[in-house]
């Protein structure tokens, strides 16, 4: 009889759970993130301080959390859907003990970062809504209750494909993510281990996440701030505010500067590497307690 293995599905489970952990922990970067993507006027602009300053002020310190639920049920089908694909084309590319090299693994990344970020969408549009809301006017406001009600509210007010508004730039900057991190990712980890002074633990995942997320964010925020503005925009007369994600950067860069690309960058460069670390923690937790206590192992979580 074979030994015990960690069933499939309770990997992908325990990788989205672990993601919805950390987003729990980082959604108020997300919110700030979002509300200074999306401030058009010179009025508007602000620092990270002055936004999460006014949020408290306005709306009280949950208000930094609105859109939590859009949050949680992007990662769990995101995340989920990510891992699910890459797995399989994992699998499908491995012959016997010859496993798929760097590149390829990075396609598969990309590839599966493509699909997750298509089924995640929609809950992708209501978390920029929701995140929005408080920034607007009350007369304006959408004042979904959750995630389900601004995705049954949508699919009644506006038609079912409002759901994947922006569904292409958000596909699109998955790719640069998933590229961009797995390129850079191992790679500072090296670096920073052949130094001789960091050791395989979590303060070198922390270190070489934020190496990572750095370069991350430098090339992903054009494209997330496209995304930002086209699934929250408006259609006024029965014409929409953006025809597409070219013509919201080219408004962008007239109206408001080449810089203006990159607004929000505080916010979503600290949310990228600390998720990164914390979904690895919450996951060789649960890894662990599932070994110890199903399986009857102690040790390592192991990796997905």
């Amino acid at each position: 009889m074979g030994e015990k293995t960690m069933p499939k599905y309770v990997k992908f489970l325990f990788g989205g759970s672990a993601g919805m952990a950390a987003t729990c922990f980082v959604q108020p970067l997300d919110l700030l993130k979002n509300r200074m993507q999306l401030a058009a006027t010179q009025k508007e602009r602000a620092t990270s301080f002055q936004v999460a300053k006014k949020i408290i002020a306005t709306e009280g310190i949950t208000g930094l959390y609105n859109g939590l639920s859009a949050g949680l049920l992007r990662q769990a089908t995101y995340t989920t859907t990510r891992l699910g694909v890459y797995s399989w084309l994992f699998e499908t590319f491995s012959q016997g003990d010859i496993k798929p090299g760097f590149f390829a693994k990075a396609a598969m990344g990309m590839a599966a970062g493509v699909c997750g970020a298509f089924v995640g969408t929609p809950a992708e549009v209501s978390l920029i809504r929701m995140t929005a809301d408080g920034r607007l006017p009350p007369q304006e406001r959408r004042n979904y209750k959750n995630v389900f009600d601004a995705i049954i509210r949508m699919t009644k007010e506006e038609g079912v494909l409002t759901l994947w508004r922006g569904a292409i730039p958000t596909m699109g900057r998955a790719v640069v993510v998933n590229a961009a991190q797995l390129a850079t990712y191992s790679q500072a980890k090296q670096m920073l281990m052949n130094t001789g002074v960091f050791g395989d633990g979590i303060f070198l995942h922390f270190l070489s996440s934020m190496i990572s997320g750095l370069v991350t964010t430098v090339s992903s925020m054009p494209v997330d701030i496209a995304k930002t503005r086209i699934q929250n925009m408006k259609t006024v007369q029965g014409k929409p505010e953006y025809s597409g994600a070219v013509d919201v950067l080219a408004k962008i860069v007239k109206n408001e500067g080449l810089f203006a690309l990159w607004k929000g960058f505080t916010p979503y460069y600290f949310r990228v590497g600390p998720h990164t670390v914390l979904t690895f923690v919450f996951l060789e937790q649960m890894n662990v307690t599932y070994n110890r206590v199903v399986l009857g192992k102690t040790g390592s979580g192991g990796q997905l």
